[in-house]
Formats: C-alpha cells, sequence, structure tokens
C-alpha cells in the first residue's frame, strides 16, 4: 500500500505558494503553536527560519518542507492536515501577509486504517 501524506493543500494554498516561490525562492512552513500567533502556519523563504530540535517535519507541501513543534505535533499527530488560504493578515513574518491573504489550518481525525499507512516524520539534520 502507498504511504499517506499527514498534510495537503488546497488549490487556493497551492497558487499563493507558487506566486510566493516565484517571488522568493524554495520555501517552508513552520507551525508552532506558541502564544503569540497561536497555531497559525507560518510561511518563510527557506533560509529565513531556523528549524531546531524540538521541530518534527511532517511533509511537504507542492515541494515546501512542512515543519511543527513536538508539542503543537503531540495535538495534532492524529489528524490529517490541509493547508488552506482565507482572506486576511498573515501571521508574524510570514510571507503571505502583503497578499492580503494568511493561511490557515483545517483537519480531520485519520481512520485507523490511515494510522498503519503514514508516511514517515523527518527531524533536523546537522
Amino acid at each position: 500500500m502507498t504511504l499517506l501524506p499527514r498534510i495537503s493543500a488546497t488549490p487556493a494554498a497551492l497558487e499563493l505558494i507558487k506566486t510566493l516561490r516565484e517571488q522568493h525562492g524554495p520555501l517552508m512552513f513552520h507551525q508552532s503553536g506558541g502564544c503569540c500567533d497561536g497555531s497559525s502556519p507560518m510561511c518563510f523563504a527557506e533560509n529565513d527560519f531556523k528549524v531546531g530540535y524540538s521541530d518534527v517535519g511532517i511533509g511537504h507541501v507542492n515541494g515546501a518542507p512542512f515543519w511543527m513543534s513536538k508539542d503543537q505535533f503531540t495535538y495534532w499527530e492524529h489528524t490529517f492536515l490541509t493547508l488552506d488560504v482565507v482572506p486576511g493578515r498573515g501571521s508574524s513574518f510570514s510571507l503571505e501577509i502583503p497578499t492580503g491573504n494568511r493561511f490557515i489550518i483545517r483537519s480531520r481525525v485519520f481512520t485507523e486504517d490511515e494510522t498503519e499507512h503514514l508516511e514517515p516524520l523527518f527531524y533536523k539534520q546537522d
């Protein structure tokens, strides 16, 4: 059986990612679960955010790695995530801020069968 991804993106999110990639080059996402921006996904140029040992890679969205703090992942490890876009102001230093849109996460719980066939997580490499 093919391994199942933990995250995907809507067509609107994929289009915004394409636009941001044309402007900024390779991208990455991080979802912290921190206090200031809640748990909003943030988009950065690939080397503008330093992933730490307290982060886990849950997958890729249109080629961009999607990282999450391990603490946040403990809450969401049983959910399939979908990156989407809605009108509004992006979080903190996220690259979509000037577009008038913001990334959000939609989620649903994995089925029992799905949890047995998930793509592996990845971690920071030195």
